[in-house]
């Protein structure tokens, strides 16, 4: 096949809400959808093809190759998909880079960024430091519950970019939808919880964390976010105007395809299928020429 439609693996985490079930239509059995892993082969939560096998099973079924030559660079599946719906203050939290995840727990580190997809008027994301500050402070901040206070807040709108590299502390404000793209990794060392009683990852933090002022890099050109591990692009069509988009998936990398909005059809190598809002599909590098047609918003992720 060269167009897999995926069904996403769910997490009910206790700050999540319900707008991923309610308006993204992903079929969810219990009261919070907190995170909803559109595109993921991490054992952690695995997307599943609509027969019920997951993504990791096809791939080694069918050969590496359906991921393309420049995923040879990575020890494993390279990114992870999601949509994310905070309903409350998610934790402050860092992730560690590459070297010291792998050494210390085993799994690749954590850059990531966010898409904005809604927000309330008062929302924010705390990204990076005001200012730079020493470790001592960073210490007795923590200590004494003031650490939000030297964080860098950004007023959340919709359609905003947010990149987030590994070792910038960070965290989604309530009433924030995101979808994000992040390497393949669930490594969080959370540093502030909000009272909510969960494990605390001092020691690890300090060991990854920077002190630095935060210097934000949000939308560029031609790209939403380009780094080392994934490449993102927009993609709008308003039904009118503009109601049709192509491409080819070469054999250098897959293509996910993420739907934000909207519906129409998708297809490639001569498969077609239907979309709608929350839809996700991975198409297998090497398949050809690709074409949507309808009225979306999507993001179009690669592989650099």
């Amino acid at each position: 096949m060269a167009i897999l439609k995926l069904k996403p693996a769910c997490k009910d985490y206790i700050w999540g809400g319900r707008r991923l079930i309610e308006e993204f239509g992903i079929n969810y059995d219990k009261k919070i959808l907190a995170e909803a892993w559109m595109l993921s082969c991490h054992p952690d939560g695995m997307s599943t093809l609509e027969n019920g096998e997951n993504l990791a099973d096809y791939i080694k079924n069918h050969g590496t190759e359906i991921l393309g030559t420049n995923c040879k660079n990575f020890r494993d599946f390279p990114i992870i998909i999601k949509f994310i719906d905070a309903r409350e203050n998610l934790s402050v939290q860092v992730h560690p880079p590459d070297d010291y995840a792998l050494a210390n727990e085993g799994q690749h580190g954590k850059c990531e960024m966010w898409y904005v997809l809604d927000a309330d008027k008062s929302s924010v994301i705390w990204c990076g430091f005001k200012k730079k500050i020493s470790r001592t402070e960073f210490v007795a901040r923590i200590k004494n519950n003031s650490l939000v206070e030297v964080l860098n807040a950004v007023p959340a709108r919709r359609g905003d970019v947010i990149f987030i590299p590994a070792g910038t502390i960070h965290a989604i404000g309530k009433g924030v939808l995101v979808a994000e793209v992040q390497q393949n990794s669930n490594v969080s060392y959370r540093i502030y919880d909000y009272g909510r009683n969960r494990p605390l990852h001092i020691d690890k933090t300090l060991d990854v964390i920077n002190l630095n002022p935060a210097i934000l890099r949000g939308e560029g050109y031609p790209h939403l976010v380009a780094c080392d591990y994934f490449v993102v692009d927009k993609l709008t069509l308003d039904g009118k105007i503009l109601s049709e988009a192509s491409g080819v998936v070469d054999e250098k990398t897959f293509l996910s395809v993420l739907i934000l909005g909207g519906e129409g059809k998708i297809s490639c190598d001569g498969e077609e299928l239907f979309y709608r809002k929350g839809d996700s599909f991975f198409l297998t590098a090497g398949a050809g020429a690709w074409k949507i047609c309808g009225s979306c918003d999507a993001l179009l992720t690669t592989i650099p």
